[in-house]
């Protein structure tokens, strides 16, 4: 292919994540080599309508330390499914306005329906090749529940949790859980990321308090025995033979790395890369982000954080389908770390795509010659 590759960026969408998905789609075109590729920014309201613009600034406006998404200088967007990977949009008047075709797909979008395989399943009816995990990664990385359980299934290891489902929220016991899973204990949505609704509880009333709020963004809740130990991220890439990133370490200030503590605080945390670690531990950390990542069935990419224990132990914390691509996010970093550059990183994510994309295309559809 001479020309440019058009590429569309995705971001925003209906999670609590929204504002978070502006800055890494920010990012990310900026850091899209304008030689190789032409950018279509596509941005997804609260209310899921889909807007474009000729650029990601006309559709982005800065709110504070985050972004905001400028729905009026947008026009509503359309896709059509079939091998044309049509873009339509409609101007003022209502009128429509067909866009170029779409090469690639690059999702920055955070969090329910975007990273939990709603958007990957629509993108794989649109034929449109897409960056990340498919739909069963996405989905079972987002979940911390089914996550935890192919994790604890396939042997690797994972600290204690339960599963609280509301519709059995007024049965649950404090007492009996703190016995079970030890103080302080965490309370998460089991589908949400970036720290959202994640509190950490040592009390009666606390606990209360985080039961209501993880509910506000989740029917499920996952409750997780506190692991004392250091945070450690891998940054993984890559499909049939992923490759693990040098280990980097988040130091959070107060023990507890936040929502406020990764976007809003600048000195919320301590981003140590590479971690200080003996090369044997670092070999053990990087085979396990390679084993979490394969029994997920992930693709193209995925964060893996992991607790070290004093003793040396190592636990699977969670993963990460679509990690930040904000200017302190650790995927980007441990990657640039460790000798692949921002610019390079988005060019092996999207050969990724059109590669995976390729192999699922060889697939029969129909029985027969």
């Amino acid at each position: 292919m001479n020309r440019k590759l058009r590429v569309a960026v995705l971001f925003g969408g209906k999670s609590a994540e929204h504002e978070i998905s502006l800055v890494s789609a920010r990012n990310i075109i900026a850091g899209l080599d304008p030689e190789r590729y032409d950018v279509t920014p596509i941005g997804i309201d609260r209310n899921g309508r889909w807007l474009t613009a000729e650029s990601a600034a006309q559709l982005l406006n800065q709110n504070g330390k985050l972004l905001a998404l400028n729905e009026a200088a947008g026009r509503a967007l359309s896709m059509q499914p079939g091998a044309e990977r049509a873009l339509v949009a409609s101007d003022a008047s209502d009128a429509s306005v067909a866009l170029p075709a779409v090469d690639v797909v690059f999702p920055a979008l955070h969090g329910p329906y975007g990273e939990d395989g709603s958007m990957q399943g629509l993108l794989k009816l649109l034929n449109l090749p897409f960056v990340g995990p498919g739909v069963l990664g996405s989905a079972v990385g987002m979940d911390k529940d089914v996550m935890k359980r192919l994790l604890r299934d396939a042997g690797l290891p994972i600290g204690a949790f339960r599963v609280l489902q509301r519709r059995d929220a007024a049965g649950i016991s404090f007492d009996a859980l703190s016995a079970e899973l030890g103080l302080p204990l965490y309370v998460k949505p089991a589908n949400l990321g970036s720290s959202v609704g994640v509190s950490r509880v040592k009390t009666q009333n606390e606990f209360t308090r985080a039961i209501d709020e993880a509910f506000l963004y989740d029917n499920k809740l996952v409750l997780e025995k506190n692991i004392p130990g250091r945070e450690i991220e891998v940054a993984v890439l890559g499909n049939e033979s992923p490759l693990a990133s040098i280990p980097g370490e988040i130091i959070p200030k107060d023990g507890f790395y936040s929502y406020e503590s990764k976007y809003l605080d600048e000195k919320g945390a301590a981003l140590e890369i590479p971690a200080k670690l003996d090369a044997a531990t670092v070999a053990r950390v990087q085979a396990l982000a390679i084993q979490t990542y394969e029994c997920l069935c992930l693709e193209g990419l995925s964060r893996v954080d992991l607790f070290l224990t004093a003793s040396g132990e190592l636990f699977v914390n969670e993963v990460n389908t679509i990690p930040g691509f904000t200017s302190i996010s650790m995927y980007p970093k441990l990657w640039e770390a460790s000798g692949l550059s921002y610019g390079k990183l988005l060019d092996r994510l999207i050969e990724l795509a059109i590669e995976r994309h390729a192999r699922d295309q060889r697939l029969r559809t129909t029985v027969g010659d």
